[in-house]
């Protein structure tokens, strides 16, 4: 008898795959989702830098917890968004940060309503932590890498 295991990040990947389906309701996810991590990380920092670190940290500890290859997607795309928003000067990151967070999220709605699915974490909140995930799935799948 052959015994399968399945790990709880292709669960989670499978689950948040089926309400983004559609080609363009992905398309939407792949821009958004990053830049609402973005603008959450930007929001943070207004408040206080360490906070954005902090934040990061955890996050990227339950990425680890999950998968190696997403935990290191994960580090670089943090680290490449933490020095983009070092660049914005302090008197705009926090303008700069709700603009982007708002209009992504307008984005990530009209994505859902092409899809005529509503959005994952609806249901479970560990779903806003996984999007970007997905967005890795999608790139890593594009250039053959095991997750």
């Amino acid at each position: 008898m052959v015994e399968t295991r399945t790990r709880p990040i292709d669960g989670l990947i499978a689950t948040y795959s089926e309400s983004h389906l559609h080609p363009a309701n992905e398309a939407i996810h792949c821009v958004c989702v990053p830049a609402i991590v973005f603008a959450l990380l930007g929001l943070l920092w207004a408040l206080h830098p360490g906070v954005a670190v902090l934040l990061a940290l955890a996050s990227l500890a339950y990425y680890l917890w999950l998968s190696r290859p997403f935990a290191a997607g994960m580090v670089l795309m943090t680290v490449a968004m933490l020095g983009v928003l070092s660049m914005i000067p302090d008197a705009q990151r926090f303008t700069v940060s709700l603009t982007v967070f708002v209009l992504a999220w307008i984005g990530q709605f009209i994505g859902h309503k092409i899809e005529g699915k509503k959005p994952s974490f609806f249901d479970d909140l560990r779903y806003l932590l996984i999007g970007p995930l997905f967005v890795l799935a999608v790139l890593y799948r594009r250039l053959k890498i095991a997750y």
